[in-house]
């Protein structure tokens, strides 16, 4: 069973500490939010926010859809955070998502906790975790992912720039993957959340290669993401255009041509049809 939303656009995080972050979550807009276990909650406060899960899930129930960060597979905490999953949940986000062997741990860990119907989110930001990017989406339990890239480059022992170039590689290789899955993949965080100008660049980025969506860590980041990954009108309405001429010529046995200044064959006709259809998913 696949809990996940439809356009998955935009997955934003809060800490798992922080209640009031979460409890204003379902008025961002976001299509999915992560109340998060890992990196926003420090070690000595893990218990307490396992503890809290229940009590967070109940004040945003049924105003937006919601998922769980747990804590990495391999660390102390993640048995009890599959078992405090509250229900009412749409994915459970896996963190640092290695091998076939750590997947097949999590399948089994949700079906002991009775949470097998699960969507799981899979997070690939480690070296191994990317070089294995199409054997790990292809699990039967994945239904989703993200690209973690400031843990992937602090894994490869590099230096993380707004230039992007460092992960590239990697970022491509995920797209690729996710197609290949036929799994959404969401982009990169951008850290600073104050740069609105970056967030959207990184976006229309991870559009143009594949993208379903992006992380977001700031409420603000939300509406770009959305924007961002929805096509427009005007896109949707070239798109028509070109596909009605193009199934013109093609009638007529023409197999390429100048639409708008631009040559057209049955790649470029299959790209447009696409973002008809995305347009059409909402």
């Amino acid at each position: 069973m696949n809990g996940l939303p439809t356009r998955l656009r935009s997955l934003l995080f809060a800490p798992a500490v922080r209640p009031d972050l979460v409890r204003k979550m379902p008025t961002t807009g976001a299509d999915l939010i992560a109340i998060d276990l890992e990196d926003a909650t420090p070690v000595i406060a893990k218990t307490e926010a396992r503890e809290g899960l229940a009590e967070l899930m109940a004040s945003v129930v049924g105003r937006v859809e919601v998922s769980v960060r747990v804590n990495d597979p391999t660390t102390e905490w993640f048995v009890a955070d599959v078992a405090a999953l509250p229900e009412g949940l749409a994915a459970v986000v896996v963190p640092k998502v290695e091998t076939i062997e750590g997947l097949d741990h999590v399948r089994a860990t949700l079906g002991a906790a009775d949470r097998g119907e699960l969507a799981v989110i899979a997070g690939l930001e480690t070296a191994l975790g990317v070089a294995d990017a199409r054997l790990l989406l292809a699990h039967p339990v994945v239904r989703g992912a993200y690209f973690g890239a400031e843990d992937f480059i602090a894994d490869m022992g590099g230096i993380r720039t707004a230039s992007n170039h460092e992960v590239a590689f990697a970022r491509g290789r995920l797209a690729l993957a996710g197609r290949l899955a036929n799994v959404p993949v969401l982009d990169q965080v951008v850290a600073d959340f104050r740069d609105d100008d970056r967030f959207r660049r990184e976006s229309e980025e991870a559009r143009a290669m594949g993208y379903a969506g992006k992380l977001c860590i700031h409420p603000a980041q939300v509406s770009i993401a959305i924007d961002v990954f929805t096509p427009s009108a005007e896109e949707v309405a070239r798109a028509e255009r070109l596909i009605a001429a193009y199934e013109a010529a093609s009638a007529g046995g023409v197999a390429a041509i100048d639409f708008e200044g631009q040559m057209v064959d049955e790649p470029v006709a299959a790209q447009a049809r696409r973002l008809i259809t995305l347009a059409a998913e909402g």
